[in-house]
C-alpha cells in the first residue's frame, strides 16, 4: 500500500491571532532573514494578503513579491506589513 503525503502548510494552523504572534516570535527568535520573511507571508496569507497589502499600502502582488523565497523586503515594507497586521516589534537585551 502505497502512502500519500501532502506538503504541509503553515497557514492551516494560523488561524487565531495568538497562533500567528507565537509564530512571528519564533521566526524572529530564529534570527534568520528568510525565516522572518516566510513567517511574515505565512501570517499574511492566514489573514488574506489582499487585506494585508491594502493594510501596508501596497499592492498584492508587491506583497507577494517581497515576501517570496528570494525576496528582500525593505524595512518600509515590513514596517507596513507590521502596521497592517496590528503587531508590534520590542526590542529586548539577550
Amino acid at each position: 500500500m502505497a502512502i500519500e503525503a501532502r506538503l504541509w502548510d503553515p497557514v492551516e494552523q494560523l488561524a487565531e491571532v495568538e497562533d500567528q504572534i507565537h509564530y512571528l516570535d519564533a521566526a524572529f527568535e530564529d534570527g534568520d532573514p528568510a525565516v522572518i520573511a516566510a513567517a511574515f507571508r505565512d501570517v499574511a496569507r492566514a489573514r488574506g494578503m489582499s487585506g494585508v497589502a491594502k493594510g501596508a499600502g501596497l499592492t498584492r502582488d508587491a506583497l507577494y513579491k517581497s515576501l517570496a523565497k528570494d525576496g528582500d523586503p525593505r524595512l518600509s515594507t515590513l514596517m507596513g506589513v507590521i502596521k497592517a497586521l496590528g503587531v508590534k516589534i520590542t526590542i529586548a537585551a539577550t
